[in-house]
């Protein structure tokens, strides 16, 4: 005889914003959490839906009202949108208007000319899959996810104005553009009347770049921003405290995004004097690293990634201090600079 329920049905933490810190996304009347989760991994085909669904519940019930997607997310692509699609339907759809869901295009797709860039038959098309595979009416904003050279840029904020236009997103946004590429964008996306919310560039201690230009675009525009990889792959945690291990990323050469010829013992040496700052800050390297990033006025959030629910809860407690004094910054800066 079954003696418990076998669908469950998810009811969230009554408490889930009392504790979260917001802040208003440029000079929008959109209000995010500090946090924002991200679905790049953990979320696709090959992985446990048990799992992320865990993630997707301990991250709501902690007042993260931000979850971000992109078409080809996965592996394989596509699996990750259909994965939150599942959940969103058993557990979400009576919290839609409590969150704040986005999508991307601009990366490779699918086969052929029109399956990557800024054209707006693909960021048309792409918007229209992603809805299906998530089976939502709308997303809450949407991006081009990269700089297309090869397609006008006002081509692609066309593009995006059509997609609001039409009821597809209720924002829009553009990730991994130069500052001169954010403040051309924003003024056409402003001349349509469509302004640009939110821009979704990397950022943590070792990749500043959007200090030289970008933040300054950004403030003078009212753009919000949301930054992603505030770990550097993993970099900024106390994995590689002794070394490399032998089952992390980073021991994998075929790794892309992160491998061996990353962690120079000269970068070692700096994440282990990091350390002993966040130490001092009664953190750790993570919950300083994350903090770190919101420390920039122009930073509205910060997208993290997880594997399990439990690394969710450690990168909320980083909100618990995300003050630094003259003394820690001038510290940081010394080492990583």
């Amino acid at each position: 005889m079954i003696t418990h329920e076998p669908n469950p049905i998810y009811v969230a933490n009554p408490d889930r914003y009392k504790n979260m810190k917001y802040k208003r996304c440029g000079k929008s009347g959109v209000q995010l959490s500090r946090l924002s989760l991200g679905l790049w991994q953990n979320f696709g085909a090959v992985d446990s839906v048990a799992n992320a669904r865990a993630m997707l519940h301990k991250a709501f019930d902690l007042g993260i009202n931000h979850f971000d997607l992109a078409n080809n997310y996965g592996p394989n692509f596509g699996s990750a949108e259909i994965t939150y699609g599942t959940i969103h339907k058993q557990d979400f759809a009576h919290y839609r208007d409590e969150l704040f869901i986005s999508s991307k295009a601009g990366y490779d797709m699918w086969p052929g000319p029109f399956g990557i860039g800024g054209s707006r038959k693909y960021l048309v098309s792409s918007c229209d899959q992603s809805l299906k595979r998530t089976g939502l009416e709308y997303f809450d904003v949407f991006y081009h996810h990269c700089m297309d050279p090869e397609t006008p840029i006002e081509e692609t904020m066309q593009a995006l104005d059509y997609i609001v236009r039409s009821g597809r997103a209720l924002y829009v946004g553009i990730s991994n553009y130069q500052p001169e590429q954010t403040k051309k964008a924003a003024a056409i996306l402003k001349s349509l009347g469509t302004p640009l919310l939110i821009h979704q560039p990397r950022y943590n201690m070792f990749d500043r770049w959007i200090e030289d230009g970008l933040t300054d675009v950004l403030k003078d525009e009212g753009v919000g921003s949301i930054v992603f990889s505030p770990l550097a792959q993993g970099v900024l945690t106390n994995k590689y405290l002794n070394g490399i291990p032998a089952d992390s990323r980073a021991a994998r050469p075929e790794l892309i995004y992160l491998n061996n010829k990353d962690i120079t013992p000269e970068k070692l040496e700096k994440v282990k004097r990091l350390n002993a700052i966040a130490e001092s800050r009664g953190q750790s390297l993570a919950q300083m690293a994350i903090a770190w990033t919101l420390h920039n006025d122009a930073v509205t959030t910060c997208l993290i990634g997880a594997s399990r629910p439990a690394q969710i809860e450690d990168s909320v407690a980083a909100l618990n201090n995300l003050e630094f004094s003259a003394e820690d910054i001038a510290k940081i800066d010394a080492i990583i600079r």
